[in-house]
């Protein structure tokens, strides 16, 4: 099922979405609502990342920064270390 949202956006990025519309021979409406899709995907799975990062440190389970910048002046060499834990 579907819901009706309308929207604003300016003159320039609706002269885009129908000239997009166009050439994929798709609807303005469909382009937005997959738009709309990815974006909110991408937002939820950022915000998750974020929280689960909060997640860890708040049970102490960090890398220090020094074990980091040492791994990662290690890359390229033939002594190359292993990622931190």
């Amino acid at each position: 099922m579907t819901e009706t949202l309308s929207i604003r956006i300016d003159a320039e990025t609706k002269q885009r979405l129908d000239a997009l519309a166009e050439r994929s021979n798709r609807s303005k409406s469909f382009l937005a609502a997959e738009a709309i899709t990815r974006y909110v995907e991408a937002e939820e799975w950022q915000l998750s990342q974020i929280e689960a990062g909060i997640d860890d440190i708040k049970r102490g389970d960090t890398v220090s920064h020094d074990k980091v910048s040492k791994w990662l002046k290690s890359w390229g060499k033939r002594s190359e270390s292993k990622p931190p834990r």
